[in-house]
C-alpha cells in the first residue's frame, strides 16, 4: 500500500481455515451478491449508510451520545470479508491486482511482536485486523457505494457491504475519494498503533478532529489486549445508549473470537464480575457503572486482570459530577493497579499537559480529518468563511441569492429555507436550534413554505415510516411529525421517546429524511452526518455557545466516507457578531476536575469509598492519594484559598459528622501519628449502593420509615421509595390531575400518600386552590407525584397514555422510567448491605427488572439483547422468536424477510447479540457448577503438616 498504512497486515489464512471460516458462515446463510446500483425515486439523492442507534438512555439523564465511527460487526464477518474479497479480485485484472496486494502487505504490525497463545485467535484475530484498513487497490473502484453524481440509491440491506462492520464500511467508502486521504488516514493509524509509548505499555491520550477514525485504533487495541496478552477489558462511554450500540456492534467479534461482552449500563451489571477462567471478558460500560465495577474488582483483589482501560470523551472529565466520578475511576486504577494500561480520546482537548501529568501519559494528536469542512457565519444576508489569517477572523465569501417574499421574510428573516433547499433533498442537512419547542416550530416553518415536489421524494418510504412511527405510539403519532414527514423533514430531541429516535435516525441515514431540526444533544456524537450544519444561533437554551460544544456540532458535517464535502453555517445577529467573532478564533476551554465543585458527589463520595475499599486508610494515605488525582494536578488553580491537605481534611470531618465514616481528624501536624480510619454501616451501603451522600440520610430514613407500614398490595409504595430524589427538583405538578389520580387509587394505595406524608385533604385544597396552613415537604410532594406517573406506566405499558394523561412529554415519561429503574438497583445494593432491610431485597429485585424494561413479561427475554427495543421485541414475538434461544440460533436472512424494515447488517447484529448473551449466561452457569464441583483441600493434611 502506498505511503504506509495502518499498523496492521494483512496474515493469509491457510486454505482449512478459509474453509472452516466459510462453513460456518454457509451454515448460518449465504454471503450477500456484490454491490449493485438500483434506480432511485429521488434524483441526486445522497445515500447514506444504515446508522442503528438504540434507545437513549444514560446513567446522567440526558439523552446525549458519545462520538462513534468505530467498527461494529456481524457473525460471520471474517467469513463474509473473506468471500467479499474474492468476489472483487475475480471482476478485476489479476495482474494488477497481484502486484497491488504484493505492495500491500508491507507494513509490520504494532502488535506483530507479540505471541497470540492459541492459534484460531492468531489467525482469525490478523485476518480480521487485516481488514480493517488494508484493502486498498485497484479493486477500489468496484465497491463503490454511493456516487453523488448518479441519480441512483442502494437500498439498505441490498449490498454485501452491509454485513461489514460501520466503520469498515467508511473506509471501504472513504476509497471514493483520492488516494492522498486514504493515504493520511493510514498513516497516521499506523504512527499511533507504532508508538514506543504504546509497545511499552504506557498510557496514552490521543486526539483527532471529529470522524478521524480515533475509536478505530482503540478497538484494535482492545482486540490485541484481549487475544494477545489475554487480559480483561474495560472501556467506558458516556451514555447508555452508546454502550448498548457497542455491545450490539462487538458481540460478533467475541463470537468469532472468543471472548465475552458484558454490559455495565443502568440497572444491567453484576457485582463483582464473574471470574472466568477460559474466556476474558470485554466490560463495556457507563461512567457511573464503571466506578462500581472498579470499586468491586478493588475490593476483591481483582484489579490486576484488567489489563487495558479505554475512556472515550476524556473531556468529560471536566463536567460536572459525571467527570468527578469519571475522575475516580481513573486515579483508582492508577493508585491500585500499576500494569493496567489507560488509553483516553477525545476530539476536543485543550490543556493536555494537565491530564498527561494525572494519567502519566504520553500524548499524540493529529489534525487529518477525511472530509474538509469549511466554516461559515451568516450575517443578514451576508455570508463569511472563517479565516483565522483575517484581521477580524472572518472574510466575505457571498450573497444569499433568493428571492424573498415580504410574507416570507417575515416568517423567515433568518433565511433557513434559503440555506436549506440549496441542499435538500440530494443532500442531508442538520439545522441545530436552542430550544426543543424551537425545533419543532423551525421543521414546521421549512415545511409550510417548501414547494409540494419535495413530497414527491421517496413518497412511498416516507409513507412507511408514518406507519412505523404509528405502531411505536400505538396508534398514535405526533401532529408535527406527521405534518413536516411527507416534506422529508423531523425534529429529533429528547421529548421523543427512543423506539421513535431510533427510527427517524434509520430514516435519516437512509436518506428518507433530509433534513432534521434537532437541539444541541445529538451534536455529541450520534452518527448523523450532514453534508451542511446550520447551527439557528450561538446559543444553547439561554447560554451563549461554548467552543467545545460549537465543535461538536460542526463536526456533524462532511463525515468520512458518507460525504465529499462538508460545511457549517452560523446565523448571527448584529449583537452577537463581536462575541461569534470571538467563539470561532477562541481555543478550545480547559478541562478542569469536578472533584472539589461537586462536594458530595465528588470529593467526600470518593474519600468514603478509599476507606471502604481500605485504598487509603488515613488521612495521610488520602492525602498522598489525592496528590494523583486531577484535582491534586490543579489544587492550586482550582482552590487558592485552603490547601489540599486542608480540603481532605475537612470533607473527612463532613464524612465523620454524617456518620458515614469513624475516627477523628486532627491537626496537620498531629496527621502521622492519626489512626486508621473506619467505614460505618451505612457508609459501607452509601458507597456500595452508588448512593449521593447529599441523599443517603433521607433514602435510609424512607426505607426505615417503609419498614413499620410497607403497602404490598401494590407495587406504588415501593415505587415511592425507587423514585430518584434528584428528578423531584424539575417537577411541576398539576395539582387537577394530581387530585384525578388519587381518586382513582383505591383506599389501600391511597394510604400510601398518607404514610409518606402527603395527606388526601393537601391535595384537595391544592387542586381546588385553597389557602393551606400546614406545611408539606416540596421534595415528598413531587416524589409521590412522579409515583403516580411511574404506577401508570407499569399498568398500562404505554408511554403515550401516560404522558398525555399527566400533561408530559413522552421523552419525560421515558427518562423518568429509566432514571427510575437505575435508582432501584442502586438502592438494592444499599439494602443488601444492611441486614435491617432483608425484607427489601427480593422485592426490589423483581421491581428493579419491571421498570428496566416495562413491557409485557413475555417480551423481557427479547429486550434483554442490546438494541432491541419495544417496537422490534414484539415483531420478533408475533414471528414466533420468543425466547432468547430463540433468537439466538435464528436465520439472519429469516428474519430480514420476516421482520419490516430489518436490514441484513441490523439482523446479524441482532443475532449475534443474542448469542453473546446466550453464550455468557452459559458461562456463568458453567462457572458455577465448576465451582461447586472443585474438590476442596482436606482440612486435616494442613493440620497434619504442622505436627511435629
Amino acid at each position: 500500500m502506498e505511503g504506509g498504512g495502518p499498523a496492521v497486515r494483512r496474515r493469509s489464512r491457510s486454505a482449512s481455515a478459509r474453509k472452516r471460516s466459510r462453513d460456518r458462515a454457509q451454515s448460518r446463510v449465504a454471503c450477500s451478491p456484490p454491490a449493485r446500483k438500483r434506480p432511485s425515486s429521488g434524483a441526486g439523492e445522497e445515500p447514506q449508510p444504515a446508522a442503528s442507534s438504540p434507545e437513549y438512555n444514560n446513567d446522567s439523564e440526558e439523552d446525549m451520545f458519545g462520538d462513534y465511527d468505530s467498527f461494529s460487526g456481524n457473525d460471520s464477518l471474517l467469513a463474509q470479508v473473506d468471500n467479499m474479497e474474492q468476489e472483487c479480485i475475480q471482476s478485476i485484472d489479476l495482474t494488477s491486482c497481484t502486484k497491488n496486494m504484493e505492495d500491500k502487505a508491507t507494513v509490520e504490525p504494532a502488535f506483530g511482536y507479540l505471541q497470540l497463545q492459541n492459534a484460531k485467535s492468531k489467525e482469525l484475530f490478523f485476518s480480521a485486523a487485516g481488514n480493517i484498513t488494508g484493502f486498498r487497490t485497484e479493486e477500489e473502484n468496484h465497491l463503490r457505494i454511493t456516487s453523488e453524481q448518479e441519480n441512483r440509491t442502494l437500498e439498505p440491506g441490498d449490498c454485501f457491504l452491509d454485513d461489514l462492520p460501520s466503520s469498515q464500511l467508511l473506509y471501504f467508502e472513504e476509497m471514493n475519494k483520492t488516494s492522498v486521504d486514504s493515504r493520511k488516514s493510514s498513516e497516521w493509524q499506523h504512527t499511533c498503533l507504532t508508538l514506543e509509548s504504546l509497545q511499552q505499555r504506557k498510557n496514552l491520550i490521543y486526539s483527532l478532529p471529529t470522524s478521524g477514525g480515533k475509536t478505530l485504533v482503540a478497538e484494535i487495541l482492545i482486540l490485541q489486549e484481549l487475544l494477545c496478552r489475554q487480559k480483561d477489558v474495560l472501556m467506558v462511554l458516556p451514555y447508555v445508549a452508546i454502550v448498548q450500540e457497542k455491545v450490539w456492534a462487538l458481540s460478533s467479534f467475541g463470537i468469532e473470537l472468543g471472548f465475552l461482552v458484558e454490559e455495565y449500563a443502568g440497572s444491567k451489571g453484576r457485582f463483582p464480575p464473574i471470574k472466568r477462567r477460559m474466556k476474558k471478558s470485554l466490560y463495556i460500560a457507563t461512567i457511573e457503572k464503571g466506578h462500581s465495577l472498579v470499586n468491586s474488582l478493588i475490593e476483591t483483589g481483582r484489579v490486576g486482570d484488567l489489563g487495558l482501560v479505554v475512556v472515550d470523551e476524556l473531556h468529560m472529565l471536566g463536567e460536572g459530577s459525571r467527570g468527578a466520578t469519571l475522575e475516580m475511576i481513573l486515579a483508582k486504577i492508577l493508585y491500585t493497579s500499576k500494569t493496567t494500561q489507560i488509553i483516553g480520546m477525545s476530539a476536543t482537548l485543550n490543556n493536555v499537559g494537565d491530564l498527561q501529568q494525572f494519567l502519566q501519559a504520553e500524548y499524540y494528536t493529529n489534525n487529518f480529518r477525511p472530509v474538509e469542512l469549511k466554516e461559515y457565519v451568516k450575517i443578514q444576508d451576508s455570508i463569511y468563511e472563517v479565516d483565522n489569517k483575517a484581521e477580524n477572523g472572518l472574510t466575505f465569501s457571498r450573497l444569499l441569492n433568493f428571492k424573498y417574499s415580504t410574507n416570507l421574510q417575515k416568517m423567515d428573516p433568518d433565511h433557513l429555507i434559503a440555506l436549506v433547499t440549496e441542499v435538500i433533498p440530494n443532500y442531508s442537512c442538520l439545522v441545530f436550534c436552542p430550544t426543543k419547542k424551537n425545533c419543532e416550530n423551525v421543521a414546521e416553518m421549512i415545511c409550510k413554505y417548501l414547494n409540494k415536489e419535495y413530497r414527491n421524494h421517496r413518497e412511498n418510504e416516507k409513507q412507511d415510516l408514518i406507519k412505523d412511527l404509528k405502531n411505536i405510539g400505538k396508534g398514535s403519532l405526533c401532529p408535527v411529525l406527521k405534518r413536516t414527514i411527507p416534506f422529508g423533514i423531523a425534529y429529533h430531541h429528547s421529548g421523543l421517546t427512543s423506539d421513535e429516535r431510533k427510527r427517524i435516525e434509520e430514516a435519516y441515514s437512509a436518506g428518507v429524511l433530509c433534513l432534521l431540526t434537532c437541539t444541541s444533544t445529538l451534536a455529541a456524537g450520534v452518527n448523523l452526518p450532514a453534508r451542511r450544519v446550520i447551527l439557528r444561533a450561538p446559543y444553547v437554551a439561554t447560554e451563549f455557545l461554548k467552543k467545545n460544544q460549537y465543535k461538536q456540532m460542526i463536526g456533524r458535517a462532511g463525515r468520512a466516507g458518507i460525504d465529499s464535502a462538508g460545511e457549517s453555517i452560523l446565523i448571527v445577529q448584529e449583537k452577537d457578531k463581536h462575541l461569534v467573532r470571538d467563539l470561532v478564533n477562541s481555543p478550545l476551554e480547559n478541562c478542569y476536575s469536578n472533584l472539589f465543585l461537586e462536594f458530595t458527589k465528588g470529593i467526600q463520595s470518593l474519600l468514603l469509598s478509599l476507606v471502604g475499599l481500605k485504598v487509603a486508610r488515613n488521612p495521610e494515605e488520602i492525602y498522598h492519594f489525592m496528590c494523583g488525582t486531577l484535582f491534586g494536578v490543579q489544587q492550586q488553580f482550582l482552590s487558592k484559598e485552603k490547601s489540599l491537605s486542608a480540603i481532605t481534611r475537612e470533607a473527612l470531618g463532613c464524612l465523620i459528622e454524617k456518620g458515614l465514616l469513624k475516627g477523628k481528624t486532627t491537626s496537620e501536624k498531629e496527621q502521622k501519628s492519626q489512626s486508621n480510619l473506619e467505614i460505618t454501616q451505612l457508609g459501607q451501603a452509601t458507597y456500595k449502593g452508588s448512593i449521593d451522600l447529599a441523599y443517603c440520610d433521607a433514602l435510609y430514613r424512607d426505607l426505615k420509615k417503609g419498614l413499620e407500614g410497607l403497602v404490598l398490595e401494590s407495587c406504588l409504595h415501593l415505587l415511592y421509595l425507587t423514585t430518584p430524589y434528584d428528578m423531584t427538583y424539575h417537577c411541576r405538578p398539576d395539582w387537577m390531575i394530581y387530585f384525578r389520580q388519587f381518586s382513582q387509587l383505591n383506599s389501600v394505595e391511597q394510604k400510601v400518600a398518607a404514610i409518606v406524608g402527603v395527606p388526601e385533604s393537601f391535595i384537595t385544597k391544592k387542586a381546588s386552590g385553597q389557602a393551606i396552613k400546614k406545611d408539606v415537604d416540596n421534595c415528598v410532594i413531587n416524589r409521590l407525584y412522579l409515583s403516580f406517573v411511574l404506577y401508570a406506566l407499569l399498568k398500562e405499558t404505554n408511554i403515550w397514555n401516560v404522558s398525555e394523561k399527566f400533561n408530559m412529554s413522552r421523552g419525560y415519561v421515558q427518562n423518568l422510567l429509566n432514571s427510575a429503574a437505575s435508582f432501584s438497583s442502586c438502592v438494592l445494593h444499599f439494602c443488601e448491605e444492611l441486614e435491617e432491610f432483608w425484607v427489601y431485597k427480593a422485592l426490589l429485585t423483581e421491581l428493579t427488572k419491571r421498570l428496566t424494561y416495562c413491557v409485557k413479561a413475555e417480551l423481557i427475554p427479547l429486550m434483554e439483547v442490546a438494541g432491541v427495543l419495544e417496537s422490534r421485541a414484539k415483531q420478533l414475538y408475533d414471528s414466533g422468536y420468543k425466547t432468547l434461544a430463540h433468537l439466538a440460533n435464528a436465520d439472519p436472512e429469516t428474519l430480514v424477510k420476516m421482520i419490516e424494515h430489518l436490514s441484513r447488517r441490523q439482523a446479524r447484529q441482532i443475532v449475534s447479540s443474542a448469542k453473546m448473551l446466550l453464550r455468557e449466561k452459559a458461562e456463568a452457569l458453567q462457572e458455577e457448577v465448576e465451582e461447586l464441583l472443585k474438590v476442596p483441600t482436606d482440612p486435616a493434611e494442613g493440620l497434619l503438616t504442622t505436627l511435629p
